[in-house]
């Protein structure tokens, strides 16, 4: 028998959760309102389609990007050879303008401190090549996205330990569990190299307190360790509040060009603002000479075409278009979440409180037959099998609380979405806990929404904030 390395014969990539075997099942029989009416609908894939028109739109009154010509004349040419792995640089520059435009233009990136990637799951590995050696640890807050078991793992030889939060607080980064993680691994005689967050979090759908990023700032400080801050959706914020990017932070304590701003990192990419993850355009931003120039180096292993490059940086740079496109971006994604959120109350089912992201997390312990995490596995495959909805259960996310599920919305049209809606309402009412559910049940699911969330809604995240009145 041929010898076949460990990376093909493990089970390190986590092919096998049930976030990726959700997928599968919607490959077997995908809903089309035509085609397939009774088909699966896919909720369990965080995409933003909500927007293309607007792309579409300034494609058709931008004809020489989208083919490939600069002042009516082809560069085809120019453009099928060879591109250097540093990046085209009015591309970079459109990046980090685009960033900053996102955070209310409070803060700069340099251009030469952007590493371009295949999409940010490229990003984020290149950094843990950077960072860590086999076998050095990472801490991740829970719940995470399933995908980093597979993207800062399976080939770097790196480890994750959680960080683990809990509902009572609404799922916020506290002092007490940063420690806790950071003693795990000393136990675990794993060395711990950083802190890798989120923000806005996949799959809470909200964005860090600038109490949790003063928080992460200190302990990675106070650790000599790293930050790595996933901010890929940080143009999808739809509440009230602005994004507070970690650079935002660096600034207000005056960190900026210190040691400690070089051990922080930003990873992103237009998959999820842009709508863009057919695209495969990320980046690493750091202030660390050496990692950039190490980055930079690995990014010949999965570079952004210069065809990319070009159309997007054309795009990019029309800052008339940019600003509109945030701007409605933001309203469209708002009303969306809102539809789903009136939906699942309609069925008997609450969400966390959520400002950002293509997702909410929602709450189905009260549907549970035992408060485990065979019992919420159950339940998923009934929503999966019989409901026909391909949602995440919160143990694919590392959650420590067995009932919780992300279910994306921006992915689907309002159609799609209320036929979702219903059936998932009628799967709850033919249950013993939905037959129980009375008409009165509106004003119970308020107080229970109260008690698991409104304590961290209204005392700490939004406690020195004006209500949103949009």
């Amino acid at each position: 028998m041929k010898q076949l390395s460990t990376k093909v014969t493990s089970n390190g990539h986590g092919q096998d959760s049930s976030y990726f075997l959700g997928w599968e099942e919607y490959e077997k029989n995908p809903y089309d309102e035509i085609q397939n009416p009774n088909g699966m609908i896919q909720m369990g894939l965080a995409e933003n389609q909500l927007c293309f028109d607007l792309i579409e739109s300034w494609l058709a009154k931008n004809p020489d990007a989208a083919s490939l010509k600069r002042n009516g004349q082809s560069i085809f040419r120019e453009l099928a050879l060879f591109q250097d792995y540093h990046g085209m640089p009015e591309f970079k520059k459109a990046m980090a303008d685009f960033m900053e435009e996102i955070r209310g233009n409070r803060v700069t990136f340099d251009p030469k401190k952007i590493v371009l990637a295949a999409g940010s799951t490229s990003a984020n590995e290149t950094l843990m090549f950077c960072l860590a050696e086999p076998g050095d640890a990472f801490l991740l807050p829970t719940p995470y996205y399933p995908g980093f078991d597979r993207d800062l793992k399976w080939r770097t030889g790196a480890e994750i330990v959680p960080i683990h939060c809990s509902s009572s607080n609404g799922f916020q980064i506290t002092e007490s569990a940063l420690q806790q993680a950071y003693q795990q691994a000393q136990k675990l005689d794993l060395k711990v190299k950083g802190v890798l967050v989120t923000n806005p979090s996949n799959p809470l759908g909200t964005a860090l307190t600038r109490r949790e990023l003063n928080l992460l700032v200190e302990f990675i400080t106070s650790k000599n360790i790293h930050l790595i801050s996933d901010e890929i959706y940080s143009g999808t914020m739809y509440g009230f509040e602005q994004f507070i990017s970690v650079m935002d932070v660096l600034k207000d304590k005056k960190l900026e060009n210190t040691e400690v701003s070089k051990r922080v990192h930003v990873v992103y990419s237009l998959s999820k603002d842009l709508g863009l993850p057919g695209f495969r355009v990320g980046a690493i931003y750091s202030n660390d000479e050496m990692i950039v120039s190490a980055a930079t180096k690995m990014s010949s292993f999965g570079l952004v075409s210069s065809q990319t490059q070009y159309l997007l940086s054309a795009l990019l740079s029309d800052k008339k278009f940019t600003s509109q496109y945030l701007e409605e971006n933001q309203k469209r994604l708002k009303s969306r979440q809102k539809r789903l959120v009136s939906g699942l109350e309609s069925a008997g089912i609450t969400c966390l409180r959520s400002n950002a992201g293509l997702f909410c997390w929602v709450d189905m312990r009260h549907l549970l037959d035992t408060n485990t995490f065979e019992a919420e596995l159950d339940l998923w495959k009934k929503i999966v099998y019989n409901v026909k909805l391909n949602i995440s259960p919160g143990s694919s996310c590392h959650c420590t609380e067995p009932g919780w599920f992300r279910v994306c919305f921006a992915n689907l049209s309002e159609d799609t979405l209320d036929l979702a809606l219903k059936r998932l309402k009628t799967f709850v009412e033919s249950t013993d806990c939905g037959r129980m559910i009375s008409r009165s049940s509106h004003e119970r699911l308020k107080s229970l929404r109260k008690k698991t969330v409104s304590n961290w809604v209204f005392r700490v995240s939004w406690s020195d904030r004006v209500p949103d009145e949009r």
